[in-house]
């Protein structure tokens, strides 16, 4: 079993703002049938061409963290929960669990690998869609 890189979120304190800097920068747009607005709290950008996605999301601190990029990983095959325990496994520390923030069935879990850096490991395709979970970043 293995993951594949989801999306690159980057911490912020202006979603939109940020996110539409970068589109012109990258030729990036916005996800087919969710666009990204003012005020909202998480932006998804894509490259149109080979689907790499940065999602932009507003953090409350003050200050920025030092440590503003992480991966979102999904499971190849297998589920998130299999994903967790195996990246547990492997030496991963849990940071935040937010699995069912959103519901049954939806959410995440932060891990730290052996240095502190983060990643968050999300439902793959497959479960968001028997779930009909909205993809991360997007405002539904």
């Amino acid at each position: 079993m293995s993951s594949y890189l989801s999306h690159v979120t980057i911490d912020c304190r202006n979603a939109y703002e940020l996110s539409e800097w970068w589109k012109p920068v990258l030729g990036y747009v916005d996800i087919e049938g969710d666009p990204n607005l003012p005020g909202h709290e998480e932006c998804m950008i894509r490259d149109p061409e080979t689907g790499q996605q940065l999602l932009f999301i507003e953090v409350p601190d003050a200050e920025l963290p030092a440590k503003r990029i992480h991966f979102d990983i999904a499971p190849r095959t297998g589920t998130r929960d299999d994903e967790v325990t195996r990246l547990i496994e492997h030496g991963a520390v849990v940071v935040a669990d937010h699995r069912g923030k959103y519901g049954p069935g939806t959410g995440w879990v932060t891990l730290a690998d052996p240095e502190g850096n983060q990643m968050c490991v999300v439902r793959n395709d497959a479960e968001r869609a028997a779930n009909q979970e909205t993809p991360p970043g997007s405002a539904g």
